[in-house]
This record gives structure tokens, sequence and C-alpha cells, in this order.
């Protein structure tokens, strides 16, 4: 069965990373009052490449859900032609349109709300954003229930950190959300953190741990509870390329965690 597909055009694009090449992107779906969708889920953008071959590319939602818009937050990649013609001016000017369906997707919030750590690299901050828009709105009530918040957020280069201000300023604003930037290959002048997002997620556990006097790594759980009623204090939400999600996890099993508090998405 052949897929619904809905016209996006374009209203705003702007490059935040120039040594990063990675754009931002603001699209208006035509003849919808609004466009449901879970923050974390994503859409299929569909277009003929140059030979007449459809190609389709899954995009990350970087943004809660509002009215009949939504945003990407998008890397050029080198001879990958969707980025290119999203990027690219001629390609893709503000007022032009693209197709696309969804939503799809499963990294989701787990209900209820419970203390979380985001963990990302690269792009995989598309989704946390959305995730952070939905539970801290501007202009609603907040959803985080007074949760524990975390954003780990890595990347090589301080050019790199996409949507930088914008979490600082949220953590400023809110005692329950920590923003955490860590860089891999910072410069010197660089004042954060230092080092890989596994390092940092490590010391906020056991940190978390010692201050509710839970025992790590954790007991086991009861074998006997079927997986669907588990429940869990504190969940992980980790989107990135391959290497980091897997070691991530492999972190975070050691901890005791087990896999149903672990959410992930790799995008390579």
């Amino acid at each position: 069965m052949a897929r619904e597909l809905y016209t996006a055009r374009l209203a705003h694009k702007e490059c935040i990373s120039v040594p990063a090449q990675c754009f931002h992107f603001v699209f208006v779906l035509e003849g919808m009052e609004s466009f449901s969708y879970a923050p974390g889920q994503f859409v299929s953008a569909v277009a003929p490449d140059q030979n007449g071959k459809q190609q389709t590319r899954a995009y990350s939602i970087a943004s809660a859900a509002k009215a009949n818009r939504f945003e990407l937050c998008v890397n050029r990649v080198e001879n990958g032609f969707f980025s290119n013609h999203l990027a690219d001016l001629p390609d893709l000017p503000v007022g032009s349109a693209i197709q696309l369906h969804g939503p799809h997707g499963h990294f989701v919030l787990q209900d209820p709300i419970t203390d979380s750590i985001f963990v990302a690299t690269g792009t995989g901050i598309a989704p946390m954003r959305a995730y952070i828009q939905w539970l801290f709105p501007e202009d609603g009530p907040d959803r985080s229930q007074g949760k524990e918040i975390w954003l780990v957020y890595g990347t090589r280069h301080e050019t790199d950190i996409y949507y930088h201000e914008e979490f600082e300023a949220l953590a400023n604003r809110k005692p329950n959300f920590h923003y955490l930037a860590t860089l891999s290959r910072p410069q010197d002048g660089w004042q954060g953190l230092r080092g890989y997002v596994q390092d940092h997620v490590a010391r906020l556990i056991e940190e978390r741990a010692a201050r509710l006097g839970q025992p790590l790594p954790q007991p086991p759980v009861d074998p006997s509870i079927p997986p669907a009623a588990l429940n869990f204090e504190i969940y992980a939400y980790i989107c990135g390329l391959n290497n980091m999600v897997a070691s991530m996890r492999e972190r975070l099993t050691g901890f005791g965690w087990h896999k149903k508090q672990i959410v992930f998405e790799r995008y390579d």
C-alpha cells in the first residue's frame, strides 16, 4: 500500500554550523491545520534524483509538535543526494516544497515521565530537542513533572554544538534540566567538559546512585515480572552513530540497567 504523501513548504533555512555544514529547516504542511506526532519520531522525505529515481531519506524531527510546522536538523553529506538537495539554495529556496510521509518511529518518551538522561552526538540532538521542547514548552505547562532531566551532548568541536545557547538558556530557567556539552577535540580556549559522553553519563549515574543510596550495579530485575509490566525510575535515551550507541549501552548494562531502560536510535 502506497504511503500518503504530504507537501511541506520551506519557511526558513539557516546554516547553524559552517564548518560542519549543518542546516536548520522549518517546514509548514500545506492544507493541514495541525501535524500531530510524538517527540522523537521522524519523517521520510522523498524526491527524484538526477536520474529520475525516487530517493527517500528519514530525518528525525527536531521540534515538538506545533500547529502544522516541524523542524529538521540536517548535516550536508558529501555526495549525499538528499542532504545536498535540502541545503543548496538553488535546489530548495525558501518557499519551495518537498514531499514526505510520516510520522514514523518508536523512539519516544516512556509513560509516565521519569528521571531521564538524553545522550546525543552530532545531529542525534534532533529528537532530544523535540523531547525537551515538549517537556518544557515556552507557551504551555511544564510536562516534566519535576523529574530530573539531563542532556549530555557530545561532539568534536565547539562549532559543532547545535542549539547550544538554547539549551543553556533553558538550564538557567529550569532547575530540573541539566545541560552537559562535551568535546572530544576541544581547542585550548574551551572551558567546558572534555571527553566522551559515555564517561560523563557514567559519572552522573554514579553520583545519582550515591545520592539516593542505591547500589551499583543494580540488583537484577525479578524475572517473574512480565516485560510489559516493568517500571523504572530512570531511563536513558540515546541517539547517534552506532559506535557511540553500542558503547553507551554497554556502560549502562554494566551498571545493572535493564535493556528496557535503554531506549536508542542509530542513524548509520
